[in-house]
């Protein structure tokens, strides 16, 4: 298999698989105890995704699911910088969850297609999931931004400060590309309208405002990371790295 092709299930596992770390951390720690079971059980289903993906990788390439997310440090990771970005307050979390959960679902929906089958029926898997992710995530965008004057304010700063990281799912990187050409990814033009569409929908549901002229930030799918991605490999590496090959 090409490495553009690898590189493609890393980046997708990755995505996941940091993102449903950081929704982990919310564990015990939720506004209310519905919500707290609600969001570990999509931290849950994602990283069960990537662990699909890994699984795959590790057929081909014969080593082991765990090495992926284990054994590599952070310029090897290829997720984008937004899954990485710290949970803040819960509008904070819940607006990058709404923005991931734009592109998952639309680019999964369109992955069902692709002409690798494994993809495919990953896709096909995850995406029951993905929708009621999305729509977990749009009501609370809504609730807390068309909601008091606080939990508005706190949902406009949580958009000012992710927007910037939004568009990165959409830029095609080299091997993004190569597998378009090939079949096997999305054409991520199609992706983006529908995601924004979606998203813009919500917005003006919550009654937040668009920030102009932003910057959009990117660098995570050529393994270049914020700061944050060290700190999560630190904890979520930890036990691998003190005692080698440990098994449970």
């Amino acid at each position: 298999m090409q490495q553009e092709i690898k590189d493609f299930i890393l980046m997708m596992a990755d995505n996941s698989m940091i993102l449903g770390h950081r929704l982990g951390e919310w564990c015990g720690h939720g506004p209310v105890l519905e919500q707290d079971i609600a969001l570990t059980n999509i931290a849950l289903d994602i990283i069960g995704e990537a662990r699909n993906y890994y699984a795959y990788l590790a057929e081909l390439e014969g080593k082991k699911e765990d090495d992926y997310p284990m054994l590599r440090n952070e310029r090897l990771f290829k997720n984008v910088l937004l899954v990485e970005q710290s949970n803040g307050n819960w509008g904070d979390t819940m607006m990058r969850q709404f923005m991931f959960d734009c592109w998952h679902y639309f680019h999964l929906e369109q992955m069902t297609n692709s002409r690798d089958e494994r993809l495919g029926a990953i896709a096909k898997k995850s995406i029951k999931e993905a929708n009621y992710h999305l729509s977990f995530s749009s009501k609370w965008v809504i609730r807390l931004g068309d909601g008091t004057e606080e939990s508005h304010q706190k949902m406009q700063n949580a958009l000012d400060s992710l927007l910037p990281y939004f568009d990165e799912f959409f830029i095609p990187s080299d091997f993004e590309s190569y597998c378009y050409n090939e079949g096997i990814n999305p054409d991520l033009n199609i992706v983006k309208t529908k995601a924004k569409t979606k998203f813009n929908e919500v917005i003006d549901l919550a009654t937040l405002s668009l920030p102009q002229n932003i910057f959009t930030k990117k660098g995570g799918k050529s393994g270049i990371h914020s700061e944050h991605l060290g700190f999560i490999l630190t904890e979520m590496q930890y036990l691998q790295r003190a005692y080698p090959g440990v098994t449970w």
